[in-house]
C-alpha cells in the first residue's frame, strides 16, 4: 500500500471509529440515545472475540454480540456512567481492508469521577457492510499513554 493509501485508510477508520462508533456507543450507554443493544451490530462483527486478562470468549451470533454490549452497558449504568474520555489513541492501517485501533478509555460519571480506565485493542475489518470490529483485547490500566498501558504490568499501580 502506498503512503497515500495508508493515510486514506487510517483517516477512514479513524473517522468511523471516533466520529461515528464512539459517540453512538456513549449515547446509548448514557441513555442520551434511545436504542437497544442491537445498534452494536452496525459496528461489531459476528463472530466477535472479546479477550480480557481473566479469559475471553467468542460471540458466535448476533445475540452473543449484543449480550457483550448489554452486560457492559448495564454495569456502567449501575455505576452512574455518563461519558467516555479518550485518554490516548492510535490507529494503524494494515491494508485497505484491515486496521487496528488502540485506545485508553476513561469511563466517567457526570461529575467527572472515573468508573474505570481500560486499554483496549480493536482489530477491525472492512466488510460488505462497512467497517466492523472482529476482535477486542482489553485490560484495566491507570496509564495515560498507550505505551505504558501495554508495558509490563499494564500501567497498574
Amino acid at each position: 500500500m502506498s503512503d497515500n493509501e495508508t493515510k486514506a485508510v487510517t483517516a477512514e477508520v479513524t473517522e468511523w471509529f471516533f466520529d461515528d462508533y464512539l459517540p453512538t456507543w456513549v449515547g446509548v450507554g448514557s441513555g442520551d440515545i434511545d436504542s437497544g443493544p442491537g445498534f452494536i451490530l452496525n459496528y461489531w462483527g459476528v463472530p466477535l472475540y472479546d479477550y480480557r486478562p481473566d479469559g475471553g470468549q467468542w460471540a458466535l451470533d448476533g445475540d452473543g454480540v449484543t449480550g457483550f454490549l448489554n452486560k457492559t452497558h448495564t454495569r456502567l449504568k449501575a455505576n452512574g456512567y455518563a461519558y467516555t474520555e479518550v485518554v490516548d489513541r492510535a490507529v494503524r492501517a494494515y491494508h485497505r481492508n484491515g486496521a487496528a485501533i488502540e485506545v485508553i478509555w476513561s469511563r466517567r460519571r457526570a461529575d467527572g469521577s472515573e468508573i474505570e480506565r481500560l486499554a483496549v485493542h480493536f482489530e477491525v475489518i472492512r466488510t460488505q457492510n462497512g467497517w466492523r470490529m472482529a476482535g477486542i483485547q482489553r485490560r484495566p490500566t491507570h496509564a495515560d499513554p498507550l505505551s505504558d498501558a501495554w508495558a509490563g504490568n499494564g500501567g497498574m499501580r
